[in-house]
């Protein structure tokens, strides 16, 4: 990665028990840039995420944050600029739209502040505006997906991991959400690393993409480098060499 690299994995392996998770990955996010980690299930793409946040039990490598050794607890790489969407739009259905966004800046004590990045997250998710006082439950998947990303925003972080964000959604709002994806990193200068199995949409919209096969980097490169070559043929229907 290049001096402007913002985060970094450098041989990175993670073991559950007797299963390698990921075995010697490195990979980097650098700054204004929308990186795809693709690769079939199992592959560890989830488990890059995770291990940022201290959330997979790193045996060796080093996880940097703007050059420095990233070792603190999640809550702290939050505050440090981080921000991570979890699979599975993980929204608090009883909770309304406006306190569901709220949730993603507790620590924050400026009312000021708070209302600012309120304004510019439903600024970009009108829908969430619309819909500010009703239930989280009330909401259709496509919106949770929108109301999960909205809530990481809310921690205004210079790095933000989203985990498929795309899964089970319908292709229309497939394509709605990859553009939002797009507007984050051009309108607030957000770097985005981002887990998709929507292979073409990611390709279209990414600046970088890492494919992973068995816990380790089978190629990274170029949307066109991977389009050119046979990697994703051989990852996910055969073994790659």
């Amino acid at each position: 990665m290049s001096n402007q690299a913002l985060l970094e994995l450098e041989e990175v392996t993670v073991r559950y028990g007797g299963v390698v998770a990921l075995d010697s990955v490195s990979l980097g996010l650098g700054e204004g840039e929308i990186v795809a980690l693709m690769g079939p299930n199992g592959a560890g793409k989830s488990t890059v995420l995770k291990a940022v946040f201290g959330l997979a039990p790193v045996v060796s490598g080093t996880i940097s944050w703007r050059q420095a050794v990233l070792d603190v607890a999640a809550h702290q790489v939050v505050k440090l600029g981080v921000a991570f969407v979890p699979q599975g739009r993980r929204v608090f259905t009883q909770l309304t739209i406006t306190e569901n966004l709220e949730m993603g800046c507790l620590y924050l004590k400026d009312k000021e502040e708070k209302k600012r990045r309120l304004h510019e997250t439903m600024e970009l998710f009108p829908v969430l505006y619309e819909k500010r006082q009703e239930k989280a439950s009330a909401m259709s998947g496509g919106e949770q997906q929108m109301l999960a990303i909205g809530r990481g925003l809310m921690a205004d972080p210079k790095a933000l991991l989203l985990d498929e964000p795309t899964l089970g959604l319908a292709p229309i709002i497939v394509k709605e959400m990859l553009e939002k994806i797009v507007e984050i990193k051009e309108k607030r200068n957000t770097s985005i690393l981002v887990v998709e199995h929507n292979i073409r949409s990611i390709l279209d919209v990414a600046s970088r993409v890492y494919v992973l096969d068995k816990g380790r980097v089978a190629h990274d490169g170029s949307p066109d480098s991977v389009q050119q070559s046979d990697i994703l043929t051989k990852v996910f229907l055969g073994a790659v060499e």
